[in-house]
C-alpha cells in the first residue's frame, strides 16, 4: 500500500505511550481480572465496570486530541448522517464481517492443523495431552460472562455498542492515525502497528487468539482507511461482540461449554 502524504500527529508522544502501556497492562492482567470478575455478584455489575473502563479510555483519547486542538469528531472520519449513508455502512459492515470471519476461520483451521502436526512430530516425553484445550478453557471462562436473561442481554447489547464505538476510536481512529503520522504518512505502518496493539490487548485469550485478532485488526484498519470513516467498523465490531456473547451464552445453556 502506498504511503499517503505526511500527516500531523493527533496527540503528544507521551500521551500515546501512556495509552499503549495502559492497554498492554490491562492485557497482562486480563486473566486474573477475568477470574476476579467471575466472582463479582451479577453480570450486570461486570458490564458496568467494563463500561466505565471503556469510557475512561475514550476520555483519555479525547484529552490527547484536545492537547493538539483537534476536534474529537474529526477522528471518526467522513460520516454522513443520512438514512441511505447509514444503510450503506450497515451493508458494508455486514459484508466485511462475513468476509473477515471466513478469513479468520481459515487461519484458525490452518493454525490448529499446524499445531497438531508439530505436536505429532515433536512429542514431549512423559507429557499427556490436556483433557481440555486452552481454546476451550478460554471459551468456558468467557462464557461465564455471557448474558443469561433478558435484562443481561440488554446490558450486554449496550456494552457491545459502547465497546464498538470506543475501541474503533482508540485503535483505528487515534492509534492508526498516530502511527501513520510517526511513519511520515505511511498508511501501512499505521494499520499494522495499531493492529498489533489490538491483538496484544487480548493477551488473556492466549497467543493464538492474539494473532488472529491482530489479523482482524488489520482488516478493520483497511476498512477504516478505504471508507475514510470509522462507522462501518463500529457497526461490525459491535455486532461481532454481541453475537459472540450470545453464541457463548447459548453454548453454555446447552452445556456444550
Amino acid at each position: 500500500m502506498a504511503a499517503s502524504p505526511a500527516q500531523a500527529t493527533v496527540a503528544p508522544t507521551w500521551h500515546t505511550l501512556v495509552l499503549v502501556m495502559w492497554i498492554l497492562g490491562i492485557s497482562l492482567s486480563g486473566a486474573s481480572r477475568l477470574a476476579m470478575l467471575r466472582h463479582t455478584p451479577g453480570r450486570l455489575s461486570i458490564y458496568a465496570m467494563t463500561a466505565v473502563m471503556e469510557l475512561v479510555l475514550f476520555g483519555w483519547v479525547a484529552l490527547g486530541l484536545r492537547l493538539r486542538n483537534i476536534p474529537l469528531r474529526s477522528i471518526f472520519g467522513a460520516i454522513d448522517g443520512g438514512i441511505r449513508a447509514i444503510a450503506r455502512d450497515l451493508a458494508i459492515a455486514l459484508v466485511f464481517w462475513f468476509g473477515s470471519l471466513m478469513i479468520l476461520g481459515t487461519l484458525g483451521v490452518a493454525w490448529a492443523g499446524a499445531d497438531a502436526m508439530w505436536k505429532h512430530l515433536h512429542p514431549t516425553p512423559g507429557q499427556k495431552a490436556p483433557e481440555v484445550s486452552p481454546q476451550r478453557q478460554n471459551a468456558r471462562m468467557l462464557a461465564q460472562l455471557a448474558p443469561a436473561n433478558a435484562q443481561e442481554v440488554a446490558g450486554w447489547a449496550l456494552l457491545c455498542m459502547l465497546v464498538g464505538l470506543v475501541e474503533e476510536t482508540v485503535f483505528r481512529g487515534y492509534l492508526q492515525r498516530q502511527f501513520s503520522a510517526w511513519a511520515g504518512g505511511g498508511v501501512t505502518a499505521g494499520i499494522v502497528f495499531s493492529a498489533l496493539i489490538f491483538g496484544a490487548a487480548h493477551g488473556y485469550q492466549g497467543v493464538r487468539s492474539m494473532v488472529l485478532l491482530a489479523v482482524f485488526g488489520v482488516l478493520f484498519g483497511l476498512l477504516a482507511h478505504f471508507r475514510r470513516s470509522l462507522r462501518a467498523g463500529m457497526f461490525a465490531h459491535s455486532w461481532h461482540d454481541l453475537i459472540t456473547g450470545l453464541a457463548l451464552a447459548l453454548l453454555r445453556m446447552h452445556h456444550i461449554l
